[in-house]
């Protein structure tokens, strides 16, 4: 049953590859409206944290951006199988504008290595393509629950030879490794981790469960740290890759103080294409003990 799965799956994204831009976007964007436009989890969950995240909206324009966010991460979705079945270069055709990225060159002069912190904002695939297409890269993946579409997620964001590592100790080791030799290693930095590896940080305003990684590979490694995502731009016409620096404190040795810095770089960037960045995500779910869940409001952390 789990081949079957697989089979019908990538049978789905090798169809939605043979989309063009515009029309996985008017795709996504019809799904997007649909899913706001039901009683769904995701509309629910999107109101939820747009309502904690961004209080000085009115409800009106809470409303509207509930809509925009969903459309967004409808096309997200969609533009996902072209940047996995299309050829490279025509992927790296879509990016029509850059800024920042002085800031790499600037970072990795001295022969350090660099964290490049990619959120859920924009088309991160899209962001790990154009990097992995400059720089000796990896990145770091949490496995999918079906085994079999592990192979076909690395074979596609290796095309250009970016290594594809897991969240394990094994994982975690190469990627010291790969910053001591200087390379680029990628990590989606607001995700809920799991495990030990992690402190409890304003995000938002809310102390929410973050990952203590990013820290703990500065403070072995000495790497330098900045923030990266692919801002879809309108009307089908491409994308902008943006970099941007994160500010001090990434790399202190108090956890809560790294990862508040952490997360205070991620507001940053999401606060300039609100719209773009990935709502419907229950980021807010690991609170400290004895705080409500605000998805579940009768539950307790």
């Amino acid at each position: 049953m789990s081949k079957l799965k697989y089979f019908v799956i990538a049978g789905l994204l090798r169809i939605a590859g043979w989309l063009s831009l515009a029309g996985a976007q008017r795709v996504g964007r019809f799904v997007g409206y649909l899913v706001w436009r039901l009683p769904t989890k995701s509309r629910k969950v999107t109101d939820t944290n747009l309502s904690i995240c961004l209080p000085e909206l009115s409800d009106t324009e809470r409303a509207v951006m509930s809509k925009r966010s969903l459309a967004q991460t409808g096309m997200t979705m969609l533009e996902v199988p072209l940047m996995w079945e299309w050829p490279v270069e025509k992927c790296l055709g879509l990016i029509r504008e850059t800024e920042g990225l002085e800031l790499i060159d600037r970072a990795m002069a001295g022969d350090q290595g660099l964290i490049l912190l990619a959120p859920h904002l924009g088309n991160w695939e899209l962001a790990g393509l154009f990097f992995s297409s400059r720089y000796k890269m990896a990145a770091l993946y949490s496995p999918p629950n079906m085994p079999e579409f592990e192979d076909y997620m690395i074979k596609v964001r290796g095309r250009l030879g970016s290594e594809l590592v897991r969240g394990d100790r094994r994982g975690l080791a190469r990627l010291a490794s790969i910053l001591r030799e200087g390379g680029v290693a990628g990590i989606l930095p607001d995700q809920s981790p799991r495990g030990k590896g992690n402190a409890f940080a304003p995000f938002f305003g809310m102390e929410v469960k973050t990952m203590t990684l990013v820290s703990k590979l500065i403070q072995r490694t000495g790497a330098n740290v900045l923030i990266t995502y692919a801002e879809r731009l309108p009307d089908a016409s491409g994308f902008r890759i943006v970099v941007r620096e994160t500010g001090p404190g990434l790399g202190d040795k108090d956890p809560v103080a790294a990862t508040t810095a952490m997360n205070h770089a991620i507001e940053q960037c999401v606060r300039e294409i609100p719209e773009q960045y990935q709502w419907e995500y229950k980021r807010m779910r690991h609170r400290p003990p004895g705080e409500i869940n605000p998805y579940n409001p009768d539950r307790v952390c």
